[in-house]
């Protein structure tokens, strides 16, 4: 062969690396830009006292619809009712969906002072409280956020309390009424307050607005842009001006009832609510042990573009979004099973979005897709009205139950039921897992033309089946509050939580003590069930108030402290434990020439008082002892190691690595072994002058 012909042969074998190269990363790209998002927490603020996700799932399963009349907290309603609809500035709707006591406000427990707090929204008071709660849901600690690339996405549309402030005298109004009212400052706050440094965002495309910030942050997720995402939406209806301009537009229903798909639908009822997902990449949930909720393998969002007027809903955008959902997701149609509608129960908006639902979603009639709306329950909660629709999707996927949407009595006529295998269910309906990950579909449509539609899948099953936990005969619950009252207060939230059991108790204890910040006002109970943990709880009429934590020391023991059977239990019902020895495990094996497990309490126990073996062996159970307590979250201000507790003591303060470890006392071991025996050692419990008079009538030179 030529030197030329080489040259060329060299070349083109160069070019086929860079292209399978440049391949490898494009597809790396593609799976990164796509990859699943795992929602890791929830926590929600809507009517009927929901205060937290269970409660909410309560409610939809129960069906229940929680308008009221409008409360004189908010407004003087017979000032502004008229029961005629062309009066202008009157309303003649008299209900809506209203969360109690939305005025009040944990101030001090965010470091807010009384005239800042009185200058806020309580949108921007109600958004924090339950993000902390979201936070807390997914056992994330706020207060180790700090400086991370977390990213907050708010969706918000009204600014009721704004036109409060504004009607004021001007020389009333100060900077808080500003920072209080501005959309900017509401996710600005968030952000403020943990010490976050991601993307920041308050988004406002009307009734679609948190649906586009969950959205964008999951978009910001896959761009790398943040590491953890809160996207959220708020919405508190506190002066009567929103509401009589959506009366002059027709919109809402004069009996405060959203008959959604149904024959009599003729508008919608407004809704208070606030809604928050904590997001993470699904290898990132992986990675981290998060409790995934439900995944997001796909979402779109576009605008109506030049439909019949500037608020009528286009029904060819509203298909497009959707099938660029599914588009990005990977799913074929026949995948989802439920949508949860935007379903406001207009006579316009609901012909048009079934139709298009029927389209996209085509199938037999005997698997037809069901479709529901929550704001027949808690009204249209408008800036948070996306946030609502996903939270009760993930709840249904996570009961395996389809709850019933209400008002559904005679089938609106302009829809063509009889072509659409559409169905509304009425009753709660079992949705079970089958062998395909069940899907369900969010829409919501703005205002302002802008739409978003996004895919739910349920959570995938755990990979490594979980080891049969042992009961242990003793749980250790903490609890911690910025004050006293708030500290009994959430004492009474923890014994409501015992009595109803849903949880398994080592879990609850376990969030608990590892996945919440920890205040300066704390409680500590143990028991071995439920009813202790409560009963000790009950008992409890004072705390502790620290000023700093206290000072924590390890200190790992020395040869002699083996026997055969140690850490078996904590190897069979831990599994971080179990994980930890088997690391250890794979750096000795080579040198051990035996398994840690069979020499530990195997057939090769034996062998556990060889020196040899020995030292190696109580390296790794007080390394995995170690690693298991800061799973806990117990971390040590200071380690220390007497003779080979030494090197576990040096690996987990960092000294060393693992392998470095592993080698050093698998070499100390063996060197030990050989130089040292025959012989043997002795411990004496005597005097000095005691000793030397023994050794001194012994052969020792």
């Amino acid at each position: 062969m030529s030197s030329e012909t080489g040259n060329l042969a060299d070349t083109a074998r160069r070019a086929l690396q860079r292209i399978r190269q440049l391949q490898d990363e494009l597809a790396a790209e593609r799976r990164r830009h796509n990859e699943p998002i795992a929602i890791v927490g929830m926590g929600c603020r809507f009517p009927g006292g929901v205060h937290s996700p269970e409660a909410f799932w309560a409610l939809l399963a129960a069906g229940i619809d929680t308008a009221t009349e409008v409360p004189a907290q908010r407004w003087e309603l017979e000032r502004y009712y008229d029961p005629t609809p062309a009066s202008l500035g009157k309303m003649y709707a008299r209900k809506g969906c209203f969360i109690e006591g939305a005025d009040g406000f944990d101030a001090a427990f965010f470091g807010i002072v009384p005239r800042e707090a009185q200058g806020m929204d309580p949108q921007q008071r109600l958004l924090l409280e339950v993000v902390w709660e979201a936070l807390e849901d997914a056992a994330i600690a706020a207060d180790r956020l700090l400086g991370q690339r977390v990213g907050v996405y708010v969706g918000q549309m009204n600014q009721d309390y704004l036109d409060r402030d504004f009607g004021k005298p001007i020389e009333e109004l100060d900077y808080h009424a500003g920072l209080g009212n501005t959309f900017s400052i509401t996710a600005g706050r968030v952000a403020y307050f943990l010490g976050v440094q991601g993307p920041t965002l308050t988004v406002d495309t009307a009734c679609s607005s948190s649906l586009v910030a969950l959205h964008l942050a999951c978009q910001g997720l896959r761009q790398g842009e943040c590491e953890l995402a809160v996207a959220a939406g708020v919405n508190l209806q506190l002066a009567p001006v929103t509401t009589t301009m959506e009366c002059s537009m027709r919109m809402l229903a004069a009996d405060g009832r959203c008959k959604t798909f149904d024959a009599a639908a003729d508008g919608f009822v407004r809704g208070d609510g606030c809604g928050v997902v904590i997001l993470r990449r699904l290898a990132d949930a992986l990675a981290a042990g998060d409790r995934i909720l439900a995944l997001v393998p796909g979402s779109a969002v576009n605008h109506d573009g030049a439909s019949g007027g500037l608020t009528v809903p286009n029904g060819r955008a509203q298909e497009q979004v959707i099938r660029m959902a599914l588009e990005r997701a990977a799913l074929a149609p026949e995948a989802v099973e439920y949508i949860e509608a935007h379903g406001t129960g207009t006579a316009l908006g609901d012909p048009i979005e079934v139709g298009v639902l029927g389209k996209v979603f085509a199938r037999p009639a005997a698997t037809p897709l069901h479709i529901g709306s929550v704001k027949t329950n808690v009204g249209h909660t408008e800036g948070a009205a996306g946030i609502a629709g996903v939270i009760k999707a993930v709840l249904a996927l996570r009961h395996q139950t389809i709850p019933p949407s209400l008002h559904f009595h005679t089938p609106n006529p302009h829809i063509p039921w009889q072509q659409l295998a559409v169905r509304v269910p009425v009753a709660a309906t079992p949705w079970p897992s089958g062998a395909a990950a069940r899907v369900a579909g969010v829409s919501s449509f703005g205002l302002s033309g802008t739409n978003a539609h996004l895919l739910l899948a349920e959570a995938p099953a755990p990979t490594v089946p979980a080891a049969t936990p042992l009961e242990r005969p003793c749980h250790l619950l903490t609890l911690s509050a910025k004050s006293r009252p708030a500290l009994a207060e959430l004492a009474g939230r923890y014994r409501e939580r015992l009595a109803q059991g849903e949880e398994p108790l080592a879990d609850l204890c376990y969030t608990a003590n590892v996945g919440r910040s920890h205040f300066d006002h704390r409680w500590a109970v143990s028991g071995g069930d439920r009813a202790e943990l409560a009963a000790a709880l009950a008992a409890r009429h004072g705390g502790s108030e620290l000023a700093a934590p206290p000072a924590v020391a390890w200190l790992f023991s020395g040869q002699g402290s083996q026997y055969v059977g140690m850490g078996q239990a904590l190897y069979e019902s831990q599994p971080l434990f179990r994980q930890a020895l088997e690391e250890c495990d794979a750096q000795l094996a080579e040198e051990l020439g035996v398994a840690l497990p069979a020499l530990l309490w195997g057939e090769q126990g034996g062998q556990l008082n060889n020196t040899r073996y020995t030292q190696p062996a109580l390296f790794a159970l007080e390394y995995a002892l170690g690693r298991l307590w800061q799973s806990w979250g117990v971390e040590p201000d200071a380690v220390l190691g007497h003779s080979v507790g030494e090197y576990a003591a040096a690996v987990l303060s960092g000294v060393f690595s693992l392998a470095e470890g592993a080698r050093l006392i698998a070499a100390r071991g063996r060197l030990m072994a050989e130089r040292c025996g025959p012989g043997a050692m002795v411990a004496l419990l005597a005097e000095e002058g005691q000793v030397q008079g023994l050794l001194a009538d012994l052969p020792i030179s």
